[in-house]
């Protein structure tokens, strides 16, 4: 059961995934229902795993490493295929909260 499948749930679908006790659909409800007024669109975020995305991130982070040994130059910020942007950024901002997800994708 997904988590968008749950908080769509009622007391005849928690029933069908085999919740028989009384108290226990309550409590369950009671739960869903504050999920439901808590968590709205803007704040649920699904991070899914991206290779793309990581090799990105790990690549600027390893070439960041280097330059700082005086191995290298600055390296560019990371190039991200437009496809990918809106996913790029969203584990960027996830991942490196603040001002560390300024720093890799070169805003603010």
């Amino acid at each position: 059961v997904s988590g968008s499948e749950l908080i769509a749930m009622n007391e005849f679908g928690l029933e069908k995934i085999g919740v028989k006790r009384a108290g226990t659909i309550c409590l369950l409800l009671d739960e869903i229902s504050t999920l439901k007024k808590t968590v709205s669109k803007d704040t649920v975020t699904l991070i899914e795993h991206s290779p793309y995305c990581f090799g990105k991130i790990l690549d600027y982070l390893r070439l960041m490493r280097l330059h700082k040994e005086d191995l290298i130059d600055e390296p560019s910020r990371p190039l991200v295929c437009d496809n990918q942007k809106n996913r790029f950024a969203k584990v960027v901002k996830y991942y490196f909260p603040g001002e560390s997800s300024e720093y890799i994708l070169g805003v603010g």
